[in-house]
């Protein structure tokens, strides 16, 4: 069993999720496990503003990645909000026990579940935030009917399962479609969305990324795999603002 843990980043202490907000959100997938603390306090002291966690359980996905166990023992190294991405099925058992494990943010595939509405619920029960997860063959209409217990949209721009994968060029129109929804329900006085990109995440594309809408964009090799942690969220960054001034 692993020990419960308050969690470090309450939701007040968020940053605000306004149109002009962007976030890196550096996945663990790729990073050392052999040294898994010091890899997060690293990322986030070079300027990643939350930790991407991919749980995969050889049977959703074809592959197998880490549980709540982790995502406890990592919850005392940093107060930035953990990310959890669950490629699991079902979903239901193991939303509480990442709660209670530290994670503030708590997202899944709605095909994992028989009834999406009522595990995003859960999900908000236990005092985190809560977000669908869109493959790329997965429909956006899922939206419709839950937009207000949604508080992350996460579009993957790869087929879950495996980091390292290359960037899918139909997420950006998927990514567009995501924007006008979420801009639609915020403009008729619903909550702030964020929306999330996952997959194949590069400097060399994401203003494209940003163009289309994203404003919260996981990485992980792309990260993990450059000795410059700083240098390279610094470079994304520069790439972000770039995109931002071509499209305002």
């Amino acid at each position: 069993m692993f020990r419960t843990h308050s969690r470090l980043a309450s939701p007040s202490q968020f940053t605000p999720m306004t149109a002009t907000t962007t976030r890196i959100a550096p996945s663990i997938l790729a990073a050392d496990f052999a040294r898994l603390g010091e890899e997060v306090r690293n990322v986030v002291a070079a300027g990643a503003d939350w930790i991407h966690f991919d749980v995969m359980d050889n049977h959703f996905v074809p592959n197998l990645s880490i549980g709540p166990a982790v995502c406890a023992a990592l919850r005392p190294h940093t107060t930035a909000p953990i990310d959890v991405h669950l490629m699991v099925e079902p979903v239901d058992d193991i939303i509480p026990q990442f709660a209670k494990a530290g994670a503030d943010i708590i997202t899944f595939h709605p095909e994992a579940t028989r009834h999406p509405d009522r595990s995003l619920a859960l999900i908000r029960d236990h005092g985190c935030k809560a977000g669908l997860v869109f493959s790329p063959a997965t429909s956006l209409d899922w939206m419709d009917y839950v937009m207000d217990k949604l508080d992350v949209v996460l579009v993957m721009s790869v087929n879950p399962g495996f980091g390292g994968q290359r960037f899918i060029p139909s997420a950006l129109s998927k990514l567009a479609h995501a924007r006008r929804r979420i801009d639609a329900w915020q403009q008729d006085g619903g909550q702030p969305i964020a929306l999330e990109i996952d997959g194949g995440v590069k400097v060399d594309n994401i203003a494209s990324i940003r163009a289309a809408g994203a404003d919260t964009f996981v990485a992980g090799s792309a990260i993990f795999g450059h000795p410059d942690y700083a240098g390279i969220i610094a470079s994304m960054r520069a790439e972000i603002l770039k995109a931002e001034s071509l499209t305002t």
